[in-house]
C-alpha cells in the first residue's frame, strides 16, 4: 500500500443500517465519491438523494470498501463472494462488531488474494458517529493503518491503533462491556431514585455532578428521563454484543458475573418488546418505558 491513501477515488460503504448510514454521511460531507450497497436497496434511497451512487460490485469499483453489517455471519456471507473474485490491492475496513475469529479468518482470505483487511469497530452510537464524536478502534498492520489516516479523520479523528488484525474486535468487546454496564447502572439508579420519591431529572443532575458520573449520563440519561427511545443503537443488537463478550470470556476461561447479570436484564427487556428500541430502553426492563418525573411507586 502507498504511504498515504487520499480518499479521492470512490469509496464504498457496504451495509446501510444506523451505523453504515452515519459513516456514508460523514464521507459525503467530506466531499468523497461515495458508492453504497445494502441487502435491502430501499435503505440507500436517502443517501442516493444526497449524492451517493449505488454499486453491485464494491471491490470491483472501489479501492476502499468500508463494511458495517450486523454480525460476523453477515460479514462473511456478504464479503466472501466479493473477496473470491477481487483484484489485489483493495482495502477493506470492517467497522462491524464481530467475533475476533471471524475477523482473523476473513483477513486471512483477503491477504491470500493480495487485499488488506482491517478491523475498525466504532465505539459510539450512530448519532455520535454522524457528529464525528465516536471513537474508532483499529486492528491491522501499522503501515496500513497509517495509510488510511484520511479516513480516520473523516470519521471524527478519535481513533486508536490497538494492535494486529483482530485486536480491535477484541477491544470492542471490552469497551462494550464497560459501556453497557454503565448504561445498565444508570437505568437501575434512576429506577431506585424514582421509587424513593426523587425527581428523575434532579437525580440525573446530581449523578452528573458526582463521582458516579459517566458519559452515558450525557448521551442516554436524558432519553431515560424523557422516555424517548428513538433509536441511536438498538437494544437487541447490544444483547448480541453481550453474547459475544460472554463467549470470548468463556473461551478464555473467565466468568464475567456482571456481564452475565446484564445479559439477563437485556433478555428481559427484549422479552418485553424493547429490542428494536434504543438501548437506553433497558430501563424498561424494570417498568414500562415512559417519562418519569419522580415520586410515586414503581409500576
Amino acid at each position: 500500500m502507498p504511504e498515504t491513501l487520499a480518499l479521492s477515488g470512490p469509496v464504498c460503504v457496504v451495509g446501510l443500517g444506523l451505523m453504515g448510514t452515519a459513516i456514508a454521511g460523514r464521507l459525503l460531507d467530506a466531499g468523497c465519491d461515495v458508492r453504497v450497497w445494502n441487502r435491502s436497496p430501499a435503505r440507500a434511497v436517502p443517501l442516493l438523494a444526497r449524492g451517493a451512487c449505488w454499486t453491485d460490485d464494491p471491490l470491483g469499483e472501489c479501492h476502499l470498501v468500508v463494511v458495517s453489517l450486523y454480525d460476523g455471519a453477515a460479514v462473511r456471507a456478504v464479503m466472501a463472494p466479493w473477496l473470491a473474485r477481487s483484484a489485489p490491492g483493495r482495502v477493506v475496513v470492517d467497522t462491524s462488531t464481530v467475533d475476533p475469529a471471524t475477523t482473523e479468518s476473513l483477513a486471512g482470505v483477503a491477504r491470500a488474494r493480495g487485499l488488506a483487511w482491517l478491523d475498525a469497530p466504532i465505539s459510539g452510537s450512530s448519532v455520535q458517529t454522524a457528529r464525528g464524536e465516536a471513537t474508532v478502534l483499529i486492528g491491522g498492520p501499522a503501515e496500513d493503518v497509517a495509510a488510511l489516516g484520511a479516513l480516520w479523520e473523516i470519521l471524527g479523528g478519535h481513533w486508536h491503533h490497538v494492535g494486529p488484525t483482530g485486536s480491535a474486535s477484541r477491544m470492542k468487546l471490552v469497551t462494550n462491556l464497560v459501556l453497557g454496564l454503565n448504561r445498565a447502572a444508570l437505568a437501575e439508579g434512576l429506577v431506585l431514585a424514582d421509587v424513593l420519591g426523587i425527581d428523575a431529572q434532579a437525580a440525573l443532575d446530581v449523578l452528573r455532578d458526582s463521582p458516579a458520573a459517566s458519559r452515558q449520563m450525557e448521551t442516554k440519561g436524558p432519553k431515560m428521563v424523557a422516555g424517548d427511545f428513538s433509536v441511536q443503537a438498538r437494544l437487541g443488537q447490544h444483547l448480541k454484543d453481550v453474547d459475544l463478550i460472554l463467549e470470548a470470556a468463556a473461551d478464555a476461561g473467565v466468568t464475567l458475573m456482571l456481564a452475565t447479570a446484564h445479559r439477563a436484564l437485556l433478555d428481559a427487556a427484549v422479552a418485553a418488546g424493547l429490542g428494536d428500541l434504543d438501548n437506553s430502553a433497558i430501563i424498561g426492563a424494570y417498568r414500562p418505558p415512559g417519562p418519569r418525573h419522580g415520586g410515586g411507586h414503581p409500576t
